[in-house]
């Protein structure tokens, strides 16, 4: 369903997104944010699926700019190729990576011509969120267990458009106090916690849960069909 472009960065930088189509005029459009395992086959079936639902669907290379090309799978040492690269990637002189994500969102409102949503997984979650407080164009976010969201840094900034943040209540990497207290920080947000794992909508991972990753996605589009089209 979708081929990969290249997009242009404010800098001049030149990166690869993933552009899946719907089949007639897109009702809106999402820009879909990769885990640390790059624009993978899972982020692809993510984006196609969006495009299914009616939705013009980008999702950028977040790696381009320290790796070209990273497609990891879910194994050990993949996850901690992933994380050496997403470290590498956040200690780029800012505005880093997320002039990029300018680039998708500004290409999403442009091809569509209608309003741009923006999702994201783990590390994707995360830039989500601080997509929504920082950057223009958008017009809704959906953070799915973002990896450090619920830091006291990431706490302290503000959407700039309305949120719905996805966690799991089993999710290691993000603690339940901290979603609370991230809940309490922002009551603006609306949050929903699943009993499941860190991962949980990524059919290819073990901490794969049907029923949470049915549920969220569920909320996700009643989310963005209210917010985006």
């Amino acid at each position: 369903m979708g081929q990969f472009i290249d997009l242009k960065s404010a800098d001049g930088f030149s990166f690869p997104a993933y552009v899946a189509r719907p089949a007639g005029t897109p009702k809106g459009a999402i820009v879909v944010l990769q885990e640390i395992f790059g624009v993978n086959s899972h982020i692809r079936s993510v984006a196609d699926g969006y495009a299914a639902q009616g939705y013009l669907a980008v999702a950028p290379s977040t790696f381009h700019r320290v790796k070209p090309g990273v497609e990891l799978g879910y194994s050990n040492e993949d996850m901690q190729a992933g994380f050496a690269l997403k470290t590498a990637v956040e200690e780029l002189p800012a505005p880093g990576v997320l002039a990029d994500i300018q680039a998708a969102i500004d290409h999403a409102a442009k091809e569509s011509g209608k309003k741009v949503g923006i999702v994201g997984y783990c590390w994707g979650g995360l830039l989500t969120w601080r997509s929504a407080c920082t950057l223009n164009g958008l017009a809704a976010a959906v953070p799915y267990y973002g990896g450090g969201v619920t830091t006291e840094a990431e706490v302290a900034r503000t959407p700039k458009v309305p949120v719905l943040a996805h966690f799991g209540e089993r999710d290691h990497w993000i603690p339940l106090d901290s979603v609370e207290a991230f809940k309490k920080a922002h009551p603006e947000v609306e949050v929903h916690v699943y009993a499941a794992d860190h991962g949980f909508n990524c059919d290819q991972r073990g901490s794969y849960d049907a029923a949470a990753a049915k549920l969220a996605l569920e909320r996700t589009l009643a989310f963005f069909a209210k917010h985006v089209g």
